[in-house]
């Protein structure tokens, strides 16, 4: 696997990269990664796109290290969204396909509706069309349980203590707990802890919910640029893991409207799995979305 670097304006974002990038004419698949994460969620996925002849490039979101920490601390969904349609131009390529994971799944969703020219193709996993979630949830109340670390996060200098105390034993607990079927290794917890480690990273993470999940916008107070953008006019699917205990998967039939999606999606939902249903069942996710794109 090489590494790549991504420009938008100031800010540089390293990247994993994969398959034929001296080929400029095969086709790119972006994959974006949520949290508590980073690009390294995409280690068995890049290959599997490599080996059917895609650039494969899963690239670090904005804030989660150093060279990519705005002055203006933006971590606005809208933003990110603009940092994908950059990355393009900075790799010039004209569209791709996207695929996103948790925030990199909201980030997907908001791409497609800002730049749905650009896009050949979505596929995101673990979260529902995310201007949609607030009020699909209202008819499951239990996922306002499950939700409780976003009103945690909040807490300023409260969460910053409490998600590092005890080598980062709540982000640890918060895999176990979203994905109770799937053991995350030592090698790849110490990949994910050289990331959460490394300067302004931590303020970085905790900064997404709270500009994009604060109370008033749980509560429908207070609405951001991306919840606005309910138009997807981009084929979409989108993968939800049975056992998901952060999303709840019955979110999926709620959230999504034929009317926001006027280019069609799918819903798969793949049994035997959790939040990280693409690191807990490749085998049966690779090919449904190697099918996808290549429809």
């Amino acid at each position: 696997m090489e590494q790549q670097v991504l420009h938008h304006g100031s800010l540089s974002f390293r990247s994993l990269a994969c398959g034929p990038w001296s080929d400029s004419k095969a086709p790119v698949v972006l994959c974006l990664h949520g949290f508590p994460d980073n690009p390294s969620t995409f280690r068995l996925l890049l290959p599997a796109l490599a080996k059917k002849g895609y650039r494969a490039l899963a690239p670090t979101l904005r804030g989660y290290e150093p060279s990519s920490q705005p002055s203006d601390r933006d971590y606005r969904v809208a933003t990110l969204a603009r940092d994908v349609v950059a990355w393009l131009d900075d790799l010039d390529v004209e569209r791709a396909h996207l695929v996103g994971h948790d925030w990199g799944a909201a980030i997907t969703y908001a791409a497609g509706a800002l730049a749905p020219e650009r896009f050949e193709s979505l596929t995101t996993i673990a979260v529902p069309h995310t201007p949609r979630v607030r009020q699909a949830a209202q008819s499951l109340p239990s996922q306002f349980l499950k939700s409780w670390y976003m009103l945690f996060f909040q807490l300023r200098g409260i969460a910053e203590w409490a998600v590092a105390r005890n080598d980062w034993a709540l982000v640890r607990w918060l895999w176990r707990r979203w994905s109770p079927g799937y053991k995350l290794s030592n090698e790849a917890w110490q990949d994910l802890r050289r990331t959460f480690e490394a300067p302004g990273v931590r303020s970085a993470m905790l900064a997404y919910y709270r500009q994009n999940a604060s109370p008033l916008n749980l509560l429908g107070l207070h609405t951001t640029e991306s919840q606005r953008w309910t138009s997807v006019p981009v084929r979409t699917l989108a993968l939800t893991g049975a056992n998901d205990q952060c999303m709840d998967t019955r979110l999926y039939e709620r959230a999504f409207h034929n009317s926001d999606f006027t280019a069609g999606f799918r819903i798969e939902r793949i049994l035997n799995a959790g939040h990280f249903a693409h690191l807990e069942q490749p085998d049966i996710i690779h090919p449904i979305i190697l099918n996808w794109l290549q429809e």
